[in-house]
């Protein structure tokens, strides 16, 4: 993997929050392969790196309104998770950024009321590009829906991908391997955490 600039690079971790795998997830089974896997915990050291490294981090986090006003109802999906026993409320305990994960005064952290993708409809594109941001890394969940649309979503509006494939998580645990192998090594560049965190480490 060639170097990555701190000064053009950002790290979005995509639905990192309490109710998605934390304990009191929506989705525990989802949740426990975050936790187990050990991809929560390798978010949070590039997270830290990241911090360290004068790398630009952005949380995307899926939220809706109590009223549900303005979220989506055209897919099963969203029906649904407004039947789940823990919801994605804004100013809940379920929409803030999971442990272990640090969130830094200079993070941006990007909340969606609709649709599927971290990027779409959302604010992390004009922050991006004010930023002046080329590169961006991506993290967190699911492998099955908004992973891959954060990364195609980047990919057509020009950034340069990168996905540390240890570093997202989806269910069945299967499913991610096979994601990564036939759709997002075609438009990504695929490498680990660990071989970002060595990248990131000398400048901290």
């Amino acid at each position: 993997m060639p170097e990555l600039d701190p000064a053009t690079t950002a790290l979005l971790t995509v639905e990192c929050q309490r109710g998605v795998v934390g304990e009191e997830s929506a989705l525990p089974e989802l949740a426990k392969e975050a936790r187990d896997s050990g991809m929560l915990g390798r978010v949070a050291a590039l997270v830290d790196a990241a911090h360290g490294a004068g790398v630009q981090v952005l949380h995307a986090v899926a939220e809706r309104r109590p009223d549900g006003r303005g979220a989506n109802a055209n897919a099963r999906l969203f029906r649904a998770a407004g039947k789940l026993p823990v919801r994605q409320l804004s100013g809940s305990r379920a929409v803030e950024v999971a442990a272990p994960i640090e969130v830094a005064e200079h993070d941006l952290v990007v909340r969606r009321l609709h649709g599927l993708s971290p990027l779409a409809g959302t604010d992390v594109d004009p922050l991006l590009r004010n930023l002046g941001i080329r590169t961006l890394v991506v993290v967190g969940v699911s492998s099955n829906i908004a992973i891959p649309n954060a990364v195609f979503d980047a990919v057509n509006l020009g950034y340069r991908v990168v996905v540390p494939g240890d570093a997202v998580a989806g269910v069945p645990a299967a499913y991610t391997a096979e994601v990564i192998r036939n759709s997002l090594a075609l438009v990504a560049t695929i490498t680990t955490a660990g071989a970002l965190l060595e990248q990131w480490a000398p400048a901290r």
